[in-house]
């Protein structure tokens, strides 16, 4: 590593962690003041785990502000100072000398696809459930009166539940036959609870009813009771009713309690997928078109982002060039290089939902304009 290369890589680090801690401060304080009013008696140390859960989320959307801000006061000073000139003057072009911030900018976009296609997603599955269940103790509430599909296709409704024994009132488990949309089994309990992934029943039956029969049942004379006992197996294929009160069921769910609570308690559910899941929904047979258009926007999202930290050094070179005269200038032109690049970014995101032979193209706008911008503002510069 030659001396200028080390010299203008120690000008970069300082700010670009002093961003990262600033943002990701600033982000975190916000989830905090979001939801303090239901946080009141919580030890301390569960909230400290709640928002460090929220990190690897949050350095994933903090990344491209805190490269910004590196990029514009390493640069900005060094312009102010004339040390940008006494390089050139030696024969060392401005690409070289800017060479460090590739470098560096490569290796948080590194860390920042490893964080989001593969540790936020588990990570914001554990903040949902640490949130319903130590945080805020409410648990399965937010789910009484709906009816969740728990994968599978496995849906789960109930009536009533009670936080302090984590149990489920009046619960109905359905599980209908994919090629028979009239026919499937149906589970009707008292109580029950849902633990890891699995749902323990008690005072169940457990029903295999085919709807598709019943309209032969209604040609079925009174004065045949054969043929009525028939029909009705064909309604009821499978009736069965445990031998005493105290007997449990157990069902294996395709989600955990915890991604549950991470999709349906909240209005927004928790980004909870990853490469895995991603892939898995582009590549898999028998998946519905829509979730394979959403795995598709979703994956792009989760690469596009981590993207922005290479875009960003190279559109906030130029602005650091002209303007980054004191640390103040600075901060506010890495803030406003930010939010435009946000801006666009969810606009895209808008016109890709409207783009569904090539959303693509709407996820990676704001990566795209900021490249030509910054490529034809450096040539200007």
């Amino acid at each position: 590593m030659s001396r200028l290369t080390r010299y203008v890589t120690a000008e970069l680090i300082p700010p670009l962690l002093a961003g990262t801690l600033l943002f990701t401060a600033i982000l975190s304080f916000g989830y905090f003041f979001v939801s303090s009013q239901w946080l009141s008696g919580v030890p301390v140390g569960l909230i400290a785990r709640w928002i460090a859960y929220q990190l690897p989320d949050t350095l994933v959307k903090v990344f491209p502000m805190a490269v910004v801000l590196m990029t514009v006061v390493a640069f900005g000073r060094m312009s102010t100072e004339r040390e940008l000139i006494a390089v050139q003057s030696g024969g060392v072009s401005l690409g070289r000398a800017a060479r460090p911030v590739a470098v560096v900018a490569a290796l948080v976009t590194a860390l920042a696809l490893w964080l989001s296609l593969w540790v936020a997603p588990k990570a914001n599955v554990e903040t949902r459930g640490l949130y319903w269940d130590a945080l805020t103790g409410a648990g399965l509430s937010q789910l009484a009166g709906k009816t969740v599909d728990l994968g599978g296709n496995l849906t789960l409704a109930m009536k009533g539940y009670d936080p302090k024994t984590r149990q489920m009132q009046g619960v109905r488990v359905e599980k209908w036959t994919p090629d028979d949309h009239r026919r499937g089994t149906i589970i009707l309990a008292d109580s029950g609870t849902f633990e890891a992934s699995r749902l323990t029943l008690k005072g169940y039956g457990v029903y295999t009813v085919n709807y598709g029969a019943v309209p032969a049942l209604a040609r079925v004379p009174d004065t045949d009771p054969l043929a009525l006992r028939a029909a009705l197996n064909e309604v009821f294929a499978s009736v069965v009713v445990p031998a005493q009160a105290s007997d449990t069921l157990n069902v294996d769910t395709g989600l955990s309690r915890k991604e549950t609570l991470a999709k349906y308690a909240d209005a927004i559910g928790a980004d909870a997928e990853g490469w895995p899941q991603l892939i898995t929904k582009l590549t898999a047979p028998g998946v519905p078109a829509a979730e394979r258009q959403e795995a598709r926007v979703n994956l792009n999202r989760k690469l596009a982002l981590p993207f922005a930290n290479l875009v960003l050094a190279l559109a906030a070179l130029p602005f650091a060039l002209r303007f980054g005269r004191t640390l103040g200038v600075s901060l506010g032109i890495a803030l406003l290089i930010a939010v435009a690049y946000y801006l666009l970014f969810f606009v895209g995101l808008t016109l890709a939902s409207q783009l569904p032979g090539l959303p693509e193209l709407g996820v990676w706008l704001a990566n795209l304009v900021f490249a030509v911008s910054g490529l034809w503002l450096l040539r200007r510069t």
